[in-house]
């Protein structure tokens, strides 16, 4: 969550992130920190080159958590969480990672440990998964494992 909030205060984005004015605050801090708008020796340099990977980061991240992303992947999502069973499982801080059998890896935020705990004592991962992840987090689509022919 506060990787979100972090993010979303750099773009100025309010509670929903919109596309298309996130591209344009996109455009408009890349157009300010661009690493090439400074000369070697500048003092800015350095620090046009960091808040220049901080944006484009940024922006690709909350891309993948915009309500329109998420829709646009809904299907592929639902198929996912609906006919694959959860491979492995990592709590980070307040950051569920789940990697399901088909080789998908979703990020679920805001994940406390409570709730963590209750997930690892069910003696029904997915069942509990199903009621208490999937419809109440925020997530994103982190990696697809590759597939071999």
């Amino acid at each position: 969550m506060k990787r979100i909030n972090e993010y979303k205060k750099l773009f100025g984005v309010e509670n929903k992130v919109e596309l298309k004015a996130l591209k344009s605050s996109y455009r408009n801090l890349v157009k300010e920190w661009h690493p090439d708008k400074f000369q070697n020796g500048d003092p800015l340099q350095d620090e046009a080159e960091f808040n220049s990977r901080k944006i484009i980061d940024g922006y690709h991240f909350l891309v993948s958590i915009a309500p329109e992303t998420i829709e646009a992947n809904l299907p592929a999502y639902t198929e996912t969480i609906n006919n694959s069973g959860i491979a492995d499982f990592q709590h980070k801080g307040l950051l569920l990672e789940i990697t399901f059998l088909d080789g998908t890896t979703y990020e679920y935020f805001g994940v406390t440990k409570p709730v963590y705990i209750k997930m690892i004592n069910s003696n029904k991962l997915n069942r509990f998964a199903k009621r208490s992840i999937y419809p109440n987090y925020t997530y994103r689509k982190v990696k697809r494992a590759m597939e071999t022919a």
